[in-house]
């Protein structure tokens, strides 16, 4: 008879029972035996782990508790034809062709919606959105993740879906949101996690936009630009997409809700006590209404109906109205000499020069276009040999800076004047912004400015005064000077 054939992964399952079963029996046997021929059963290795080994039962495996539901599972292997569909489409838009990205926008289309609602509502009521719609729920000043967040009062989301519901207006949420970024600059340093994450602000938004439940939008602006408030882009952005012209918005009764209203601190009695109320951090969202034409309230008095409070701009256009007459009368007193300008950036140097030097037949020497100071005495003493006068059109804010170019009028045997630019440092910051952000005002292709750059000029500047060796000082107010289509971009809250 032939022997069985032997697996490769293993004995028949009888050979294995009667093997293990007579190593069992041989090993009880041995046991048994161990005290009769005078042997320490203990001394036996495989009896020792014989003697140590549990005879209970194996214990019973717990089962594992998973984080995920049966719902996200049944989701997953869900046809994506059967999936809830996603309320709220994203994009993203750029300031120009040539521009990454910076506004984040979040459409929302309630469940049998899609896309119906195509009416056009003139009535626009825009809101900011933290410390406006929202707070957080944790009670910080900054939201701790993308669901610390509360209703800013109960009666938000009510009031909201009214007036979109019975008083036929479209309701907005225009924001900045400056801790966010859409792109990473290649040059930048540090962590990569900048702010608060745009996929955490989305899930926020849907959340939030999900609670409202009606035809609405999201507007982040994420950089400095045309699209941060108080400038207008996000409203431009709106109106292009909900196809409203700018003629057609019933301004009158349209409106934006914010709580940066440049509202002063005070006292705020409540009952037999007094509380301290503090000033809003910035004029933003009064100065965007301003912008823009609607009538601006803050979250107090427009879901609360307290009365308004007291407010303060640092800047106010309304003190500098549009003019025909520009009383600057300049006159060349020398056959040839040198003019220097001292005044803050933005303070409209290059503007007098174009306008009232150039025509005098001045030439202008200017160290941002140049580069370097020893440019500038270099093209400086250039032109005085040719000939022409010269105005050197810097900011020359310390007295030292200023004996410099006194010198070098000695040494060319020509006088020098001045002309002081008093230019108060909001205004000059206003200019630098209208400038850089406005193609046909800028003429030189100049950027925005840090806020260092006008500190450093007020922590360093000293009066100019005559005896420091000037023929005059010549002081020039500002004003503004250029057309009625200039004045019109010019004369709107930019920063």
């Amino acid at each position: 008879m032939p022997f069985p054939r032997i697996s490769r992964c293993g004995p028949p399952f009888f050979l294995r029972f009667v093997t293990t079963r007579y190593i069992s029996q041989s090993r009880s046997r041995a046991l048994t035996m161990a005290p009769e021929k005078g042997l320490d059963p203990a001394s036996s290795s495989n009896t020792k782990r014989k003697a140590t080994r549990s005879i209970s039962p194996p214990a019973i495996k717990r089962k594992a508790q998973s984080s995920i539901s049966k719902t996200a599972v049944n989701n997953f292997f869900k046809p994506t034809s059967q999936k809830p569909k996603e309320r709220t489409s994203w994009s993203e838009r750029a300031p120009s062709h040539d521009t990454l990205a910076t506004l984040l926008v979040g459409r929302y289309e309630p469940e049998g919606v899609d896309g119906a609602d195509q009416q056009k509502r003139t009535k626009i009521a825009a809101f900011d959105l933290d410390s406006t719609l929202i707070t957080t729920a944790s009670g910080g000043k900054w939201a701790k993740g993308p669901n610390d967040w509360k209703w800013w009062d109960s009666t938000v989301p009510t009031k909201l879906k009214q007036m979109y519901a019975e008083d036929n207006y479209r309701i907005i949420i225009l924001t900045n949101q400056a801790g966010l970024k859409l792109h990473r600059d290649p040059k930048a340093k540090g962590p990569k996690n900048l702010g608060e994450g745009v996929a955490n602000f989305k899930q926020k938004c849907n959340a939030i936009l999900a609670q409202l439940d009606i035809p609405t939008s999201v507007y982040a602006a994420t950089a400095h630009d045309i699209y941060r408030k108080p400038r207008i882009g996000m409203w431009k952005e709106l109106c292009n997409d909900y196809d409203i012209e700018e003629g057609e918005i019933d301004t009158e009764n349209s409106m934006f809700v914010g709580d940066a209203g440049g509202r002063t601190a005070q006292l705020k009695q409540n009952g037999s006590k007094a509380a301290a109320v503090a000033k809003d951090f910035s004029c933003s969202d009064r100065n965007f209404a301003h912008n823009v034409g609607v009538t601006y309230k803050t979250p107090e008095e427009f879901f609360l109906g307290e009365e308004p409070r007291e407010f303060l701009r640092d800047f106010d256009v309304a003190q500098h109205p549009f003019a025909d007459d520009h009383d600057v009368i300049f006159e060349k007193k020398n056959d040839k000499d040198v003019v220097l300008f001292c005044g803050p950036p933005g303070a409209g140097k290059s503007t007098f020069f174009w306008k009232y030097l150039k025509p005098l037949g001045y030439e202008r020497v200017n160290q941002d276009t140049l580069k370097s100071r020893a440019k500038c005495f270099k093209a400086a003493a250039e032109r005085l040999g040719n000939g022409d006068s010269v105005a050197i059109d810097n900011t020359n804010p310390d007295v030292d800076g200023r004996a410099e170019w006194i010198e070098f009028a000695k040494k060319h045997k020509v006088p020098v004047r001045c002309v002081w630019f008093k230019t108060p440092l909001e205004l000059c910051q206003h200019n630098d912004v209208v400038r850089a952000l406005n193609k046909p005002m800028n003429p030189e292709a100049r950027e925005v400015l840090p806020s260092i750059a006008f500190n450093g000029f007020k922590s360093r500047f000293k009066e100019p005064k005559t005896k420091e060796g000037f023929q005059e000082v010549f002081e020039v107010d500002f004003k503004f000077r250029g057309t009625k289509e200039e004045y019109a971009i010019w004369g709107r809250y930019w920063t």
